[in-house]
C-alpha cells in the first residue's frame, strides 16, 4: 500500500486492503449518509452504512482505486474491481467531518451490467 501523505486517506486505504471491519465502523460517523448507487433513498447512519460497506468489500473482488483527487475532506477515488465475469468502474464520494470520520458516502458504478451485477450479489448477501 502506497502511502498518500494523508493520514485519513491512508486510513481508508488499510480500511478497505485490509477488511478491517472494526476500523471500518471507526471511521463512519454516527450520522453518515450513504447513497448507494442501486437504491434511489440514501441509508442513514453509521450501522446502514457499516452493513453495506463490509459486505461490498466481500463482493468486489480485484479491487483497486487508480485516480484519487483529494480537495481537504472532499475525495473523488476512482476504482475498479470485478463480480464474477464482469469488470466495473466506479467512483466513491466521499466527504469527512473535521475529526475524519466520512459523513457522506456516494458510490458511482458502470457500465449498467456491473451496476446490476452488484446489486444482485448484495441483494444476496443481504437478504
Amino acid at each position: 500500500m502506497i502511502s498518500t501523505n494523508n493520514p485519513h486517506l491512508d486510513r481508508w486505504h488499510a480500511i478497505v486492503f485490509n477488511r478491517d471491519l472494526a476500523d471500518l465502523q471507526a471511521m463512519l460517523a454516527e450520522d453518515v449518509t450513504f447513497r448507494s448507487p442501486y437504491v434511489w433513498r440514501p441509508y442513514q447512519g453509521r450501522q446502514a452504512a457499516w452493513l453495506i460497506l463490509a459486505n461490498a468489500l466481500e463482493v468486489f473482488q480485484e479491487f483497486a482505486y487508480h485516480r484519487e483527487l483529494v480537495d481537504g475532506d472532499n475525495w473523488a477515488l476512482e476504482f475498479s474491481a470485478r463480480i464474477d465475469d464482469l469488470a466495473l468502474k466506479g467512483i466513491d464520494l466521499i466527504r469527512l467531518n473535521g475529526e475524519g470520520q466520512i459523513v457522506e458516502f456516494e458510490v458511482f458504478v458502470r457500465p449498467f451490467n456491473g451496476l446490476q451485477a452488484l446489486g444482485a450479489a448484495m441483494a444476496e448477501r443481504l437478504k
